[in-house]
């Protein structure tokens, strides 16, 4: 007998999978994402100019490009190293800096109440010579309204100066030296603002508010970068970097200042300026904006060769902070902070540059002329990812125009999850409202997941934490089906995330499997069991669906965690679930006996319990028709809503059964009324229809005086003859009763 040998094994057919594509500015549209170092991710990202408190235009950037950086790395599995900078030198910053110490200065001086009106007159003059020198439509909007404030202060000062009440005369004052403040800080600033020497001053501004967007952004749950870096940090690199590209003939030093040669870099074969919108190139007016608000020279006359030359370095008026370099005292430009700090960190070609749209030119076009003049290569950045616009109600948002909402005013009427929801359910590259539509699909959102991990947990505590034979159950063809559409889920949610990171529809894939599981735990069949393993292990795939969006911050099995639990460090429903169950059961025990026995009053102390009882403890029941109750732990606050707000609907309700009522009632008075009046009585009352009427009191004429037509006359006498049946009937009940 031949010897037996293994038979050919094949090996089963590749199934074709997506790949992690990302829209990419610099070619617009979706390309492959492939990382120069295989797994590991070089990612650099602009970071805030730090003079003001951070807004939701921040929080649009830096939420979404969390979002990204926790799906590349978390879900993706990639090893990324995120690094931020945060600009502290900067023509804003050294304005608001001046104006802000200036200010302050001002009111240290208690000036009398007409040095002030005086001072304030000239603001006035100069806010109404700047709005009809303004042609942005916007800008002259908010400057109309900022007078407008002004004057109507004013206006309150020489009231109460009138009144000679002093306390309306101090408080007056006040209102007006803080309704004028920015337009008086300008002003004192164009007078006085070449007297500020004192270096600290600059420094004192962004550093408190670089902490306060720290803390801002550890509210909103955003990753910390892996490294932080600050202009003032790196003005050293900076002028080595500048000297470098001087000495590849890329760059020019004129009245100290340092220019970026753009069209001798761009006449290089390896090099091209303006990649990202090459059809803003020679737009003088936005490449003005990107030099900054003081970049004129100190004669008023602009020193570059070319209006499309940039600023690498600026030499330091009289009122700016300044370092030395071989070109004299000044400080960076705006653009070359970024190219500078990435490449220091990061080296000559980076896999990944994030920012908001409204970097792309000149900002992010300038970072990759100079770099790439630097390093004379033509591959500085690999991917450029940018954020959509944020509007507010549909409405432009501008920190300038005094048209924001701040990060922290937000989260006074929503949480960081549900802002955070109100991102994923939007592409991240594509513009978003921010209004209380938008906020209500996230908080809808966040309710129906919330519903469903509350409904898995409460029927997962009835497997136990142990594992037993009855821990398992047969899967039918129930069970069978909803694996079915998990596993699609799975599939869909990471072809979504494949796709530019598309976590709206990820999101939307996520609820349809929320709303199948809804389905399959609403069956009435006598004899279905749902079953808990299968549906925890789904709600767990969520949760760290949600945990790797950043919605969630907690190690959490399922779902969300209790506010309070997340604040005190524990796991408060696993310390207190036991006593609740407990309590619940024994409710339950007692309630169906009261409903065996039809004991009225301790049903109604068990809805009590149930109703208005437990929920000021975070505790939800219930009730099935079958016990045992379901036991839910949600936030006090959540629940004390929800009971005002079945509170109001029952008071709507009886409101409406009441009314209901009273028509009925004032009906059958009126039907009563009328089943009173003689037949032959009915129509005299009407002299407004009618002026004549024969024996029997049917008119005959019209109160025109128009005899009656036949047909009138005989609908008139059916309406007679029916009220002869109501009168006759209204008699003999009235014979009958007596």
């Amino acid at each position: 007998m031949a010897k037996r040998t293994q038979p050919k094994w094949e090996p089963p057919s590749k199934t074709p999978v997506p790949v992690l594509k990302l829209y990419n500015s610099l070619t617009r549209q979706k390309e492959e994402f492939i990382p120069q170092g295989g797994k590991k991710v070089t990612w650099y990202s602009c970071g805030p100019t730090v003079y003001d408190a951070s807004h939701m235009g921040h929080a649009r950037s830096y939420i979404s490009f969390d979002i990204l950086r926790r799906v590349l790395s978390d879900y993706f599995k990639y090893d990324v190293q995120y690094v931020m900078n945060i600009t502290d030198i900067d023509d804003k910053i050294i304005k608001r800096a001046r104006q802000h110490y200036l200010f302050g200065q001002y009111l240290e001086k208690e000036h009398k109440l007409p040095q002030i009106l005086e001072d304030v007159d000239a603001v006035v003059k100069k806010l109404k010579g700047n709005i009809q020198n303004t042609t942005d439509p916007d800008k002259k909007t908010m400057l109309d309204q900022m007078l407008s404030r002004v004057e109507l202060a004013v206006g309150e000062v020489e009231s109460a100066v009138k009144s000679g009440d002093q306390n309306k005369i101090i408080s007056a004052r006040e209102l007006l030296l803080n309704v004028a403040k920015d337009p008086l800080s300008d002003w004192l600033d164009g007078s006085l603002g070449s007297s500020v020497t004192d270096n600290s001053i600059f420094n004192e501004l962004p550093r408190h508010w670089e902490s306060e967007f720290h803390k801002d952004m550890d509210s909103l749950n955003v990753l910390r970068p892996n490294v932080l870096t600050r202009v003032s940090e790196y003005v050293p690199e900076i002028v080595d970097y500048i000297q470098k590209i001087i000495d590849r003939g890329l760059a020019y030093e004129a009245g100290g200042s340092v220019y970026f040669d753009v069209a001798k870099f761009d006449a290089q074969a390896n090099h091209h300026y303006a990649k990202l919108v090459p059809e803003a190139f020679g737009d003088e007016k936005q490449l003005q904006e990107g030099e900054g608000d003081l970049s004129v020279g100190n004669d008023g006359i602009n020193e570059k060769r070319s209006a499309t030359d940039f600023a690498l370095w600026k030499k330091s008026k009289a009122g700016e902070p300044v370092w030395d370099s071989p070109w004299g005292k000044g400080r960076p430009g705006w653009h070359i902070e970024c190219s500078v700090m990435a490449s220091a960190i990061m080296g000559s070609s980076i896999d990944i540059h994030t920012g908001g749209v409204d970097l792309k030119f000149p900002h992010h076009d300038n970072e990759l002329a100079q770099s790439e003049a630097y390093f004379d290569n033509d591959c500085w950045i690999r991917y450029f990812l940018h954020s959509g616009h944020l509007t507010i109600s549909g409405c432009k948002m501008s920190k300038s125009l005094k048209n924001f909402v701040t990060i922290q005013d937000a989260l006074k009427k929503h949480s960081a999850r549900q802002l955070r929801l109100a991102f994923l359910l939007h592409s991240w590259k594509d513009t978003l409202d921010y209004s209380e539509n938008t906020m209500e699909v996230a908080i809808t959102y966040e309710r129906m997941l919330n519903e469903f991990f509350l409904n898995v947990k409460d029927l997962s505590r009835n497997v136990g934490q142990q594992t037993t034979n009855d821990s398992f159950q047969k899967w039918s063809s129930k069970e069978l089906e909803l694996n079915q559409k998990f596993s699609e889920a799975k599939d869909l949610v990471h072809s979504f995330l494949c796709d530019n990171v598309d976590t709206a529809g990820a999101l939307k894939a996520l609820r349809d499997l929320v709303s199948t599981c809804n389905l399959y735990l609403g069956d009435k069949s006598p004899d279905f069991s749902a079953n808990a393993l299968l549906l925890r292990d789904i709600a767990s795939y969520i949760t760290g669906m949600l945990r790797t969006f950043g919605a969630l911050s907690s190690d959490s099995t399922i779902g969300f965690p209790l506010a309070s639990a997340s604040s005190s460090g524990f796991d408060l429903e696993e310390t207190v679930m036991p006593y609740v169950r407990i309590l619940a059961e024994f409710r339950d025990g007692v309630r169906t006996q009261a409903r065996e026995t039809k004991d009225v009053e301790i049903l109604k102390q068990c809805d009590n319990l149930r109703d208005n009882i437990l929920p000021t403890v975070g505790v939800r029941l219930e009730d099935r028709e079958v016990p045992p109750a379901r036991v839910k732990l949600v936030d006090k606050e959540t629940l004390l809503k929800e009971r005002e707000a079945k509170q109001k609907l029952e008071e709507a309700k009886a409101a409406e059964k009441e009314r209901k009522k009273n028509e009925l009632a004032q009906a059958a008075a009126l039907k009563e009324a009328k089943r009173k009046i003689a037949p032959n009585e009915m129509f005299l009352p009407e002299t407004d229809k009618y002026s004549k009427f024969d024996e029997n009191g049917l008119p005959t004429h019209d109160n025109t005086g128009k005899e009656i037509s036949k047909g009138q006359q005989k609908k008139l006498q059916k309406l007679q003859a029916t009220q002869a049946k109501l009168h006759e009937e209204y008699l003999a009940s009235i014979k009958s009763s007596s």
